[in-house]
């Protein structure tokens, strides 16, 4: 990686922190990594928030995983689940990881001959928090037993 593309994940990263600064905002800096994490409170679940400043790939991408794992016997409904709002969705998606039965939202935006603003870190905070805080209790639910796949889909419109 060239001084110029470190230079410009650099800029990015301090650009997140002092969105955060401004905003009055508590996170915690990881300035050898270029990744900022906080935890925003919803309605219900807390919600981690990670911003990543991918240096080598000129992105920034903000991942909030969920506080939960999905049982192996609900993780097809939560496929299901995850694509039917993953196409209602108009910025970020929510991944899967079958596997293991883990949830995140991601959001990314690219950087590549580009400045990016405090405004569209907070819109990125902001966009994310809303989402993840309308759907991280019905997954989570799912998950427990307590609201089936038709339900979800039911009450989805």
């Amino acid at each position: 990686m060239n001084e110029e593309t470190k230079a410009m994940g650099q800029n990015v990263y301090e650009t997140i922190c002092a969105m955060f600064d401004q905003k009055g905002y508590h996170y915690e800096r990881h300035d050898d990594d270029h990744f900022i994490t906080c935890t925003v409170t919803g309605d219900d679940l807390p919600m981690d928030i990670i911003f990543v400043v991918r240096d080598e790939r000129q992105i920034v991408q903000l991942i909030s995983p969920m506080p939960f794992k999905i049982p192996e016997d609900k993780r097809v409904d939560t496929a299901l689940a995850l694509t039917a709002i993953n196409d209602n969705l108009i910025d970020g998606s929510f991944d899967f990881d079958m596997s293991e039965g883990r949830v995140s939202f991601r959001l990314t935006a690219s950087y590549i001959e580009s400045i990016l603003s405090k405004d569209l870190f907070e819109y990125m905070l902001m966009v994310s928090a809303t989402t993840v805080d309308e759907y991280n209790d019905k997954l989570f639910m799912m998950a427990k037993g307590m609201l089936s796949f038709d339900q979800f889909i039911e009450n989805m419109g």
